[in-house]
């Protein structure tokens, strides 16, 4: 677990010793000789991604730990806050915790007694903004801020969509599966007009083609053969709110028909109601498929393509934005630290390369399985590329070659005509990784998806 932490420390020699154990556990430390030094960096506009822990003296000149606490809690109203103190007096710490501190530690400091605390406030923390996240989207209010985006990343794909949050005409959202369109979909309704209303969400490839219309539209109790109570549909759940239409083009042709319908009409007509019913809803749709490919080879409507590619969102595919991956390790590590009580963990550098040089073909979910998968299996507090590369899938042969230079493709044939063998393709492979990351063994591993270990052995297999 990597930290920012802020200390306030008047005593210089207290001050570095702080420092120096919070550094030896691998934390970032800012050091503030006093209270207001320390409000300088509290105050900065990037406080509340830039500092994830404050630790501060009781006693001090100019502005003591109490009132440091008192500011910090106005400003930061989420950033967890340790006091340090030679005094044992109750009063003291009752007063501190009251203010919003979460824990009261006399001097001399015991590192291990520290870093239980540290650890506590953390876990605490991540839980309370988890309960809140989860609170927002139930009521369906959770915007963009929920979204990792960073420049060059997905943050232009956010500025978009606040753009088009304001808007209440159909957006279709594109990418491949896994990039989190769903939860894109959710920050769109949740910074609308329509936030805190219905956000229904439905796969339209796991519906059966028997059942689209009254999965949809609803139905009256007995108007057909196992019609034993009376079911809205989908349309009037999302009522005042949104639908999410999931995979949208994989909805049989009639279905597309009659959806048609609903759109242009904006009113519904469940199955053995003789009356249409009007609805008001906003459709978002999203899918992994080329929908205009699909519309040139007739199996998805051309009218029903362009009402629902009002204001079309692609999203890119994690490989594209890998300034996107560490910032959503960080916030996966602590999500699962607040669900599951699992001891956070640090992600040795050797590791976060590893992870950003993986080609994420399963995107943003294989990431978050990933994380999970090394959080609850490590043993240790650090986790290294070593416990990484056997959580990857193995690498497909056109994704390596993607890494090489064009001008060393790979060339599957002798000059003779004859097809080299496996081995033969392995060995040039490894050989033109190794001369495109400068023989920098790591980085060839993990761009091949096999341990050091393993590139060792073959090297030395093929010596």
């Amino acid at each position: 677990m990597s930290l920012t932490i802020l200390i306030a420390e008047d005593e210089p020699s207290q001050r570095q010793t702080l420092q120096s154990v919070l550094e030896r556990e691998g934390h970032r430390v800012i050091a503030a000789s006093n209270g207001e030094e320390a409000m300088q960096s509290i105050l900065r506009e990037d406080a509340h991604t830039l500092i994830d822990l404050l630790i501060t003296d009781l006693q001090m000149p100019k502005m003591n730990g109490l009132s440091l606490i008192e500011k910090t809690k106005m400003r930061l109203p989420a950033l967890p806050m340790i006091v340090l103190s030679m005094s044992n007096e109750m009063e003291d710490a009752v007063a501190c915790v009251r203010a919003g501190a979460y824990d009261f530690i006399s001097k001399p400091i015991i590192p291990s007694r520290l870093h239980l605390s540290i650890q506590q406030a953390v876990q605490a923390r991540a839980m309370q903004r988890e309960i809140t996240r989860l609170k927002r989207d139930a009521a369906g209010e959770s915007g963009f801020e929920r979204l990792i985006g960073s420049d060059g990343g997905l943050k232009g794909c956010i500025d978009v969509g606040r753009k088009l949050a304001a808007s209440d005409l159909p957006v279709l959202i594109t990418g491949e599966s896994g990039v989190g369109k769903e939860a894109y979909a959710r920050a769109l309704h949740g910074e609308s007009k329509r936030s805190g209303k219905p956000f229904v969400a439905i796969n339209c490839g796991a519906i059966p083609q028997n059942l689209a219309e009254s999965v949809l539209f609803g139905h009256e109790k007995g108007a057909f053969t196992g019609a034993i109570a009376k079911s809205l549909g989908k349309f009037r759940e999302a009522s005042g709110g949104t639908l999410f239409l999931d995979e949208i083009g994989e909805l049989a042709p009639e279905v597309q028909a009659k959806l048609l319908r609903a759109l242009q009409n904006k009113e519904i007509e469940p199955v053995g109601l003789p009356a249409s019913v009007p609805v008001d809803i906003r459709i978002i749709s999203a899918t992994h498929r080329d929908l205009a490919d699909d519309v040139g080879q007739g199996s998805f409507r051309e009218d029903l393509f362009y009402r629902l590619n009002v204001l079309p969102v692609h999203l890119p595919p994690l490989r594209e934005r890998t300034q996107d991956i560490e910032p959503l390790i960080h916030f996966f590590a602590e999500r699962l630290s607040a669900q599951e009580g699992v001891a956070r963990r640090i992600f040795t550098p050797s590791a976060l390369q590893t992870l950003r040089d993986y080609r994420w073909p399963g995107n943003v979910r294989e990431l978050e399985n990933c994380i999970s998968r090394a959080m609850l299996l490590s043993a240790r507090e650090e986790i290294s590329a070593e416990d990484i590369t056997p959580l990857l899938q193995p690498a497909r042969l056109s994704e390596v070659v993607e890494t090489l230079n064009t001008q060393d493709a790979l060339m599957l044939s002798h000059p003779s005509g004859t097809r080299k063998s496996m081995d033969e393709l392995e060995a040039e492979i490894i050989e033109k990784t190794l001369a495109f990351y400068d023989d920098h063994v790591p980085k060839s591993a993990a761009a091949l998806n096999i341990g050091q270990s393993t590139l060792y052995r073959k090297l030395s297999q093929k010596a």
